[in-house]
């Protein structure tokens, strides 16, 4: 079983700039709309003919993203952000009538965090994504009632991780202060804030499940010293 992480907040507090201390060559991002990465990206190079070897995908395409979950050998696979995947198939499919599409939206966002649950048993998958207030409590956001009324998505994941922005400084919340669907295991993390540095995050999160994780040029070069 593979270990699926929720990243949930606004926009502009820090979920796609926890990626920058990540090794691209051990990382498959999946970008729902194409967009730069908001610090400096030496080594990431979208997948291209030129360059198959890449690290970064466009694809807001349900199927598309199960299949490179389950087929890629990279030990972690990023998905930002999930919230278009619902948003933009909505948006394409806004002119049907009915209920039909909300239904179909909501199993192929269940379809998608299902793959991410159920691939191989160390993959790590982050699933980063847009908040929004419901009766005073945030929560991933979605669209239609469906995946509310029926399912809660935090609900089928161990890790779920909220950004906040605390004087100044970018953090991810780790445990719930009962207004939002902050949770991690116990042990997990010390504090109540962490950097928002998904590298560390998956190095905790390695070392509490005791998962090998691919070994640095750095880290070799420290070693033989």
């Amino acid at each position: 079983m593979s270990i699926a992480t929720f990243i949930l907040g606004q926009s502009g507090t820090g979920k796609s700039t926890s990626l920058a201390h990540l090794n691209p060559k051990h990382v498959l991002l999946i970008q729902s709309i194409k967009k730069p990465l908001p610090f400096r990206s030496k080594g990431w190079q979208y997948i291209t003919p030129e360059t198959p070897t890449g690290s970064i995908m466009v694809s807001d395409q349900p199927d598309e993203i199960i299949k490179a979950i389950l087929g890629t050998k990279r030990p972690i696979v990023i998905i930002d952000d999930f919230q278009y995947v619902m948003a933009n198939e909505f948006m394409r499919r806004s002119v049907e009538r009915g209920f039909d599409k909300f239904t179909e939206i909501g199993r192929h966002a269940w379809d998608v965090l299902n793959a991410a649950i159920t691939a191989h048993e160390h993959k790590r998958v982050y699933i980063l994504s847009h908040t929004e207030e419901t009766d005073g409590r945030t929560k991933i956001k979605t669209i239609g009632k469906m995946l509310d009324e029926k399912i809660t998505l935090e609900g089928m994941v161990t890790i779920c991780l909220q950004t906040a922005v605390i004087n100044e400084q970018y953090v991810f919340m780790t445990k719930n202060n009962g207004n939002t669907t902050v949770k991690s295991p116990m042990g997990l993390f010390e504090s109540e804030h962490v950097d928002n540095d998904l590298n560390a995050v998956d190095q905790a999160i390695c070392e509490y499940y005791d998962i090998p994780r691919p070994v640095t040029q750095d880290q070799q070069q420290t070693n033989a010293a």
